[in-house]
């Protein structure tokens, strides 16, 4: 599987970044197939230099972008890239898909049955008074002092 991905180079707290189109089992700083651009992201306007013919050729036999060169070509204004800028932000969202039905389903009930939220109001008070139950209160005898002899 191929990928665009932004390889570093440059000197120590100086990076400068290849866009490098490569094997995706490959190691990020090991051999690629052909470089398709440069980003300089200390430069004061930030360079981003790019071939888009080279790029669109690349995404056309099956490259993905990796979601930082997504976003500077989107950026850049490549089109057709937002594909693959979605497929991150659905993968980050999991956890919100999961959580997030569970709130619906509870607002769906709600309007069918309305004297449903009355009888929902003094269910939450009970749930709060064994929280205090269920915490022990830890009282600490007074040890009998011992006599000096």
């Amino acid at each position: 599987m191929l990928v665009i991905r932004l390889q570093r180079t440059g000197r120590e707290n100086l990076p400068t970044y290849r866009l490098v189109v490569a094997e995706k089992a490959r190691p990020v700083k090991g051999k690629y197939l052909e470089i398709v651009g440069h980003y300089l992201p200390n430069r004061d306007p930030k360079v981003f230099e790019h071939k888009d013919e080279r790029i669109l050729h690349w995404v056309g036999k099956g490259a993905t972008p990796s979601n930082t060169v997504a976003r500077l070509l989107k950026k850049a204004g490549v089109n057709g890239m937002e594909k693959f800028i979605e497929k991150y932000a659905k993968q980050k969202s999991k956890k919100e898909v999961v959580a997030a039905p569970a709130a619906p389903a509870a607002a769906v009930a709600a309007p069918a049955d309305s004297p449903a939220p009355a009888a929902e109001a003094p269910a939450e008070p009970a749930k709060e008074e064994p929280k205090a139950e269920a915490i022990p209160e830890v009282k600490e005898e007074p040890k009998p002092e011992e006599a000096k002899a």
